[in-house]
């Protein structure tokens, strides 16, 4: 069976939390929106969003599809595509 030379494979998506104070994410297509309460990125596995206090992105490499993020962490989670009444991009930055 011949693979498609033309389609890229899709990048391992991993996080790895130190503390609550360091997230290393690889798999990063896309930073959407970022400052010091919350982050917005496209992953291989999905939209991803990080929030907390005082987050700085320490390290981007969208090549190597890699992001470091510092600061104080309070939740990650991955966003379903919004239905309807308005997407959870804009309720947090809204």
């Amino acid at each position: 069976m011949m693979k498609d030379l033309n389609t890229m494979p899709q990048a391992a998506h991993r996080l790895e939390l130190s503390g609550r104070e360091h997230l290393l994410i690889s798999g990063v297509e896309d930073v959407e929106r970022f400052d010091d309460t919350g982050i917005v990125m496209s992953t291989s596995a999905g939209t991803l969003v990080v929030t907390g206090e005082e987050l700085h992105i320490g390290k981007l490499s969208l090549e190597g599809g890699e992001l470091h993020v510092d600061g104080r962490i309070d939740s990650i989670s991955y966003e379903d595509p919004a239905v309807g009444r308005g997407g959870f991009f804009s309720r947090l930055f809204g």
